[in-house]
């Protein structure tokens, strides 16, 4: 009997859902309201949608998927359906729409075991429009602080370790603004405006792939200006942390040219940092 039952109701919903696509075949019949089908059938057929149409028309499955919401919205089918809206808009990239629906499951339902994937929803409307460092910079705080929440509340998630490597790459994005813009006013020679970009990444960004570069193009900015005591002591920390690298090869050129080496001179901002570094305190 359980299995008669079963094979019917599989049936019934194969046989609504052929009716559903009937209709929007435009075949001249009529189209079957939606409140006809159950929760569970209106969702399998958002489901489908969201199997079948390409990604840029995924907008379509979440719609169907908001109807569920709407029509039943005190059933667990109303609650799965909320999730997948989130997931639908995001994979259709209407991130704005995406960001809500993440919202509004972590406002319901903040125990549930997807919140964690809600709050890395919402993460991810942020950060996947942070490719390219020339866009605004905005996104990019807020996919670090969303990234962050997931990190600090969801610990032990799988979407936490994934949000930690996003959090490392969008740091790197805010540094590599800082770099670009301060690369901007070194070749303009307007090294004063230079020097505070990549102090900046010194100082705030000191974990990320662009400290080497900055501190050899401090090298070059204090040494066109003629502060050959910071231009060492740059070098010189540059040397401590990165002595093999690149930029150290050329800072230590540019100070040979001037019979100059590395070495920590002065009571500059620079030279603080270094005996910080001296103490264990840097990186």
């Amino acid at each position: 009997m359980t299995r008669g039952r079963s094979r019917s109701k599989l049936v019934g919903m194969l046989v609504a859902l052929v009716l559903v696509a009937a209709c929007a075949g435009g075949g001249g019949s009529r189209e079957q309201p939606l409140e006809s089908f159950s929760a569970e059938e209106i969702y399998k057929q958002a489901e489908l949608k969201l199997a079948t149409l390409p990604p840029k028309k995924a907008k379509k499955a979440a719609e169907l998927f908001a109807e569920v919401e709407r029509l039943y919205p005190y059933s667990e089918w109303a609650k799965r359906a909320l999730i997948m809206q989130a997931f639908s808009y995001h994979k259709a990239k209407d991130y704005e729409n995406s960001r809500a629906a993440a919202q509004r499951f972590i406002d319901f339902y903040p125990a549930d075991e997807d919140a964690a994937y809600a709050q890395y929803l919402l993460a991810l409307s942020y950060y996947d429009q942070i490719d390219l460092v020339g866009r605004d910079q905005g996104l990019t705080f807020q996919a670090l602080q969303a990234l962050r929440t997931v990190i600090e509340r969801y610990p032990d998630s799988d979407y936490a370790r994934s949000a930690i490597l996003k959090f490392d790459l969008a740091f790197d994005h805010l540094a590599a603004k800082e770099m670009e813009i301060g690369r901007y006013y070194l070749k303009h020679r307007n090294f004063a405006a230079a020097i505070n970009r990549f102090r900046v990444v010194v100082e705030q960004f000191q974990t990320t792939s662009h400290t080497a570069e900055a501190l050899h193009r401090l090298v070059e900015s204090y040494l066109s200006l003629g502060l050959d005591a910071e231009a060492q002591t740059a070098a010189a920390i540059l040397g401590y942390n990165f002595r093999s690298s690149e930029w150290y090869q050329d800072s230590y050129r540019l100070l040979a040219e001037k019979g100059l080496k590395p070495t920590a001179r002065g009571d500059s901002w620079l030279a603080k940092i270094y005996r910080q570094m001296i103490k264990g305190e840097w990186l």
